[in-house]
């Protein structure tokens, strides 16, 4: 009788066990560097279906890889260099592609948390360089700017937090990210200071809706982010509240199971141009194309 009781309790233990096991292991954890292939940004290719005033475009390419430094994946503390690219081929004589964006940077985050935890908490820390490989004069003789061999070049200092979190009930984790950006006068091309932003706020919102199955190996195959930027100081003699200064861009991400590594995106952006010398162009777009989505919970 005795060892029947003993069998029952060692029974209802392990059960007990087994089922905490399963309900932990069910709860992703958030890597450093997962949090930092998302605060980067993801490589895509857009169709040739852009719906707004932005200039008829074969397509717009963002080519952003990753190249991590650190000790061991257990590490606080992750370097991040990236070589970005962003190009548009226009819909004109000989497909002509423009005054590529050549925006290589180093990024360092450092995370407060010791273990790989759905809610965390990350500082980082990025250095950037932003420029059109150009060298002609930046002004047309009739006083516009000279978007086809005009010099554009500008240095920023970027810093900020990233919170992660998870919804259970919703399945879906989440990244919040704010940080303040900074161009230094002396570090950016002069004629284009009083028209070009040197100070802004940015805040991305992520959210990624994972498939109801064990984590392991998995990925979200829904996601959305919201992006804002608000540009602070003296641009064209704004008034300090103007909507001039918003940029907002909306974006919805689906990762169909037959693709690997890619998937469908929708974007909805409205604001100043973020094409190197096009800065002065307010666009108002709606995109279609195919993004990369690595992330892994």
């Amino acid at each position: 009788m005795k060892i029947h009781k003993l069998i029952f309790i060692f029974s209802s233990l392990t059960s007990s066990i087994a089922v905490s096991q399963l309900e932990y292991d069910t709860i992703p954890k958030i890597s450093l560097t997962t949090v930092s292939q998302e605060n980067q940004g993801n490589s895509y290719i857009t169709f040739p279906l852009d719906i707004g005033n932005i200039e008829p475009l074969w397509f717009e390419g963002n080519i952003i890889p990753n190249f991590n430094i650190r000790t061991s994946k257990n590490s606080k503390m992750l370097g991040v260099i990236t070589p970005q690219i962003i190009l548009r081929m226009y819909q004109e004589d000989s497909y002509p592609v423009k005054t590529p964006s050549y925006i290589p940077q180093i990024t360092v985050y450092y995370s407060l948390k010791s273990e790989q935890n759905v809610n965390s908490f990350n500082l980082f820390g990025r250095f950037a360089h932003h420029s059109n490989g150009q060298e002609g004069e930046f002004y047309n003789a009739d006083g516009t700017i000279n978007t086809e061999t005009g010099n554009f070049s500008t240095n920023f200092i970027e810093a900020g937090f990233i919170k992660t979190g998870y919804n259970k009930k919703l399945n879906a984790v989440k990244f919040l990210s704010t940080s303040f950006e900074v161009h230094p006068k002396h570090l950016t091309y002069s004629e284009m200071l009083g028209i070009y932003g040197l100070y802004k706020l940015n805040t991305i919102l992520s959210i990624f809706k994972i498939p109801e199955k064990p984590f392991a190996k998995k990925k979200a195959n829904i996601s959305l982010k919201l992006k804002t930027s608000w540009t602070f100081g003296n641009v064209n003699n704004w008034n300090s509240f103007s909507n001039k200064r918003l940029n907002v861009s909306f974006t919805f991400f689906y990762h169909p199971n037959f693709f690997e590594d890619i998937g469908f995106f929708a974007q909805i952006y409205h604001g100043m141009d973020y094409y190197n010398i096009y800065f002065n162009h307010q666009i108002t777009v709606v995109r279609f194309g195919l993004m990369t989505e690595k992330l892994r919970f």
